[in-house]
């Protein structure tokens, strides 16, 4: 009988809304079994059930990324499940919004937790397994704020600004081992962000991009092949930053 290769693996953080659900879906079309990490499990074991119900081999793993102690036992448990993944996504974050002087304390030990040293932790709980494996792809999700400053928006440009610095230097330190890493850099995105009570804004949601146009765009970079590695892709809406 003919060797039939298996299925790409796809881990995915902040799986369960947003972004995170809409990647999840596109990526099961296009054949991938699927490891899902979020906070909220019934939103979680919905969608899990969704996608295993269209043949989709999915693990889930109820995960509060701010946690910090819990993230290397909860990542390394869910890989042993089954073959490790091929990319790894980290597209968990949060924002907030005010005037850096008025920040307490703890609201920016939490946003710099959820939106840099979690990917961190992830990444370093993953490494083992990929190096073993012979590599693999990661992606981190970014955005535009990285590259720019906004008002009332510092503490979250300070987080991706990080995230993109230490997303360069883990693919300088990964690649002997086959493991490339990539950003993937987002305008504003129409998700339930934009709702969280950290985040006070008065938008055009209807001009942003849609969860769908990011998850084609996590696919499109997930299908590199190995030879290749895309550093940053930027998306933007077409009416521009917001």
């Amino acid at each position: 009988m003919p060797h039939v290769p298996p299925l790409p693996v796809a881990l995915i953080t902040g799986a369960s809304r947003g972004i995170g659900a809409a990647t999840a879906r596109r990526m099961a079309a296009a054949g991938y079994d699927l490891r899902l990490v979020a906070r909220s499990l019934g939103p979680l074991d919905d969608l899990a059930a969704e996608l295993r119900h269209v043949g989709r081999q999915v693990e889930t793993c109820q995960l509060d990324l701010c946690d910090s102690a819990a993230i290397a036992p909860a990542i390394s448990d869910l890989c042993a499940r089954g073959p490790v993944p091929d990319v790894v996504i980290n597209n968990a974050g949060a924002a907030w919004t005010g005037p850096l002087a008025a920040m307490p304390l703890d609201r920016w030990q939490w946003l710099l937790q959820l939106n840099l040293t979690s990917v961190f932790q992830v990444c370093q709980a993953m490494l083992p397994a990929l190096r073993q494996a012979g590599g693999g792809l990661i992606i981190n999700v970014s955005s535009h704020a990285a590259h720019n400053a906004f008002s009332d928006w510092g503490a979250y440009c300070t987080t991706k600004a990080a995230l993109v610095s230490f997303s360069r230097c883990l693919a300088a330190e990964e690649r002997e081992h086959g493991i490339r890493v990539s950003t993937l850099t987002l305008g504003s995105v129409n998700t339930p962000l934009w709702d969280s009570e950290t985040v006070a804004c008065s938008f055009d949601r209807r001009a942003m991009l849609s969860p769908d146009q990011v998850a084609d765009s996590l696919l499109f970079l997930a299908r590199q092949p190995r030879s290749q590695t895309v550093e940053d892709l930027t998306l933007m809406p077409a009416a521009g930053a917001f």
